[in-house]
């Protein structure tokens, strides 16, 4: 893996992009500025790894912007040692900016082809994330409950079986709505059977499919 000083002045320069638009939380920056996000995108388009954009990573799904990587794991607010489950782990960039901030993180993916790439990467980058292949509204019940969700696609829904993985006092973060775009959530699991939910404005994600795992 190539990852010179050209690459680093670039994400200096992203972190202070993501920084401008609103990320205020150092270790977040600090992930960001430290993870080299050219190694999760195909060689020719190297020059894109660095603007603040989702771009195409095949099975149709993306990377996700950096700034919205930024926002939902500031949301989350990991504190070192916490259980994550991710649901969509795509690249996998989302899931190293997590580790990075000390979170134990089980991911789930749908799509087959980018599951076993992924695996591989993030396994080559010396990264140690449970990972799965599956559906990810269903969750993980066998290891719940988690301290955070998090979800990197759009649901038409907050998935009842997520919630009911959540500890008290857990938080899942999700984006919420259709095709023509999302509203980010965060729900917090104050009790047993309760839930307080706060949003933070508009965003758009690949849409997340129910009952589905592909090849």
């Amino acid at each position: 893996m190539i990852d010179n000083y050209k690459h680093k002045g670039m994400r200096k320069r992203l972190v202070e992009e993501v920084k401008a638009k609103g990320i205020t939380d150092t270790n977040v920056l600090a992930a960001i500025g430290k993870i080299p996000r050219h190694v999760f995108m195909d060689s020719s388009f190297e020059n894109f790894a660095y603007q603040d954009v989702p771009f195409p990573i095949g099975s149709g799904q993306t990377i996700s912007q950096p700034y919205t990587v930024g926002f939902q794991s500031q949301l989350l607010n990991i504190k070192k040692g916490d259980k994550i489950l991710e649901v969509g782990t795509g690249s996998g960039y989302q899931a190293i900016v997590l580790m990075e901030l000390g979170a134990k993180v089980y991911s789930i993916e749908r799509q087959r082809k980018l599951y076993d790439r992924t695996r591989k990467l993030m396994h080559k980058l010396g990264y140690n994330a449970k990972l799965f292949y599956g559906d990810g509204y269903k969750g993980l019940p066998s290891y719940a409950p988690f301290d955070k969700i998090i979800v990197t696609a759009g649901a038409p829904e907050i998935p009842k079986e997520l919630l009911k993985q959540l500890k008290i006092g857990g938080v899942l973060v999700i984006p919420i709505g259709g095709d023509e775009g999302q509203v980010m959530y965060s729900i917090t699991r104050v009790s047993e059977k309760s839930f307080e939910q706060q949003t933070h404005g508009d965003f758009a994600f690949v849409p997340m499919l129910k009952n589905r795992a592909r090849d």
